[in-house]
């Protein structure tokens, strides 16, 4: 009987700080952990699209190699999932420029992580913050991929990738396949715990809002103590309960409960209850994270050997596709 071929997912987080968020866990890297038994999975550290805002070159070093041992610690099984460095990987710079001449302006200009980007670092508004779409659409493409998991904020991305990808085949036939948004179990979206209308992001200004994931456990108890709720004492899930709405998404996403069964749980609860219990939740969840990751990093030479391997198939994978459009544009191979 024929094997089915598996499709292909891609993704990828950028090493710009020394530890990715809970809300990047729970929203992304514990769902990828799910997927590498049915899919073809490939995750890279996206350290290009990193220093489209200045970086210290010693801690970018220090956190891509960092970020590789997050990942497996996670749950990325490195057997079964591609990992690898972007910048070890040519292909991406060279398909993005070829794939900067098919896009326009005007859709770059309308991207609105190139506008927030702006607003906040308006002494170094690069041509590679502009360009910064086209290089995440090179990424996904190199690798054919047949999907792509985003989230709200990356849905302009993809849909750009889309784009581009469908104008380039319209010319020279099919090089690109055209990948699709990877809809799987839906995640609750973590929220800053000092201002939940905002989302968990490494850029709080404010350190209480955002817990990392190699948080010591003291520090993860103290900040959802701190946690903003409000002055109804009343734990349910609903409108105008931004806290407490949020602190019950974390609860259900590190326990695998439901929103109903956590409220019904806590609903004799009062907030202070709640938060404890919350606490305890994520420091179960992170306990046998930090032990993993601490012998990671004890062993550097095992984590070098996972990132030049990762990136060696890349580069065979990646350099099939760049030949192949490379030839369609006219170049001498």
């Amino acid at each position: 009987m024929e094997e089915i071929k598996k499709q292909t997912i891609l993704s990828g987080i950028q090493p710009s700080a020394s530890s990715i968020t809970l809300g990047n866990y729970l929203g992304a890297l514990k769902n990828w952990a799910m997927l590498q038994d049915e899919y073809n999975c490939i995750y890279g550290i996206m350290d290009m699209h990193t220093i489209t805002v200045r970086q210290t070159p010693a801690e970018l070093r220090k956190n891509t190699v960092s970020l590789i041992a997050q990942y497996i610690s996670a749950g990325l099984d490195e057997t079964k999932n591609l990992i690898f460095i972007q910048s070890h990987v040519p292909a991406h710079a060279e398909l993005a420029w070829i794939l900067n001449c098919y896009t326009q302006m005007g859709e770059l200009s309308r991207m609105t992580q190139f506008k927030d980007k702006s607003a906040k670092h308006h002494d170094n508004i690069n041509a590679g913050l502009f360009t910064y779409p086209v290089l995440m659409a090179a990424d996904i493409l190199l690798y054919q991929a047949d999907l792509v998991p985003v989230g709200a904020d990356q849905k302009q991305h993809l849909e750009i990738t889309r784009d581009i990808a469908e104008r380039f085949n319209s010319i020279y036939g099919d090089v690109f396949t055209i990948p699709d948004a990877y809809i799987g179990k839906e995640s609750a979206r973590i929220m800053s715990l000092q201002n939940p209308t905002a989302k968990m992001s490494k850029s709080d200004p404010n350190p209480n809002g955002c817990i990392y994931l190699l948080d010591d456990i003291d520090t993860v108890v103290r900040k959802i103590k701190r946690a903003v709720t409000d002055s109804e004492a009343c734990v349910r899930y609903g409108e105008g309960k931004d806290g407490v709405n949020n602190l019950l998404n974390i609860y259900s996403s590190v326990t695998g409960k439901t929103i109903d069964e956590a409220v019904a749980e806590f609903a004799s609860c009062g907030y202070g209850e709640l938060k404890a219990a919350v606490a305890e939740a994520v420091a179960e969840e992170l306990r046998p994270i930090h032990a993993k990751y601490d012998d990671l990093m004890k062993n550097k030479d095992y984590l070098e050997s996972i990132y030049k391997k990762g990136s060696e198939t890349a580069n065979y994978i990646s350099r099939k596709t760049l030949n192949k459009v490379k030839k369609k544009v006219g170049f001498v191979l």
